[in-house]
């Protein structure tokens, strides 16, 4: 007899995407793909994404030398782009639209960002219109610190390709 026998069964673990999933859900790539990997995804409501910052990004040449610091315009652009993530999956996939930024609200930045740091973006669809407006708060953390927050509003509009 199973000793696990009417026990509840396990609750559905988060959906997970690494690099390649990633990729076949945002236009983006590299040099301007700023999500590693999407640790939870839940249609609709919220996803929780992953950025590796490394000593190799070509935007610390210059900002800044000899003490890198990520831009926050690229932290919020990282969120941003979980952000496009979770309504493209909502949304059964990309088709022929593409996520553009249409606003930026109550940005604000608590730490800097700096290279060996993992940055932990956790969005949340606060508001919706039809499938086409997305509105998100989102925050950005290092080592569970609170280093971004903002709220942001996305517009899925076709790709002109």
């Amino acid at each position: 007899m199973d000793d696990l026998a009417g026990l509840p069964s396990p609750a559905t673990p988060p959906h997970v995407m690494d690099i390649i999933e990633i990729q076949t859900y945002l236009p983006h790539r590299p040099p301007f793909l700023f999500v590693d990997r999407i640790i939870e995804l839940e249609k609709y409501r919220r996803a929780v994404g992953l950025k590796n910052v490394t000593h190799n990004e070509p935007f610390f040449v210059g900002h800044f030398p000899g003490h890198p610091v990520m831009p926050g315009v690229l932290i919020l652009e990282a969120m941003a782009q979980v952000a496009g993530i979770l309504a493209f999956y909502s949304l059964g996939g990309c088709g022929d639209h593409i996520p553009l930024f249409t606003g930026i609200d109550k940005a604000k930045f608590r730490a800097p960002v700096v290279p060996g740091d993992q940055l932990r973006m956790e969005l949340e669809v606060t508001r919706r219109r039809g499938d086409r407006i997305w509105m998100f708060a989102g925050s950005a953390f290092v080592d569970g610190k609170l280093a971004a927050e903002a709220e942001l509003q996305a517009m899925m509009v076709a790709n002109r390709r």
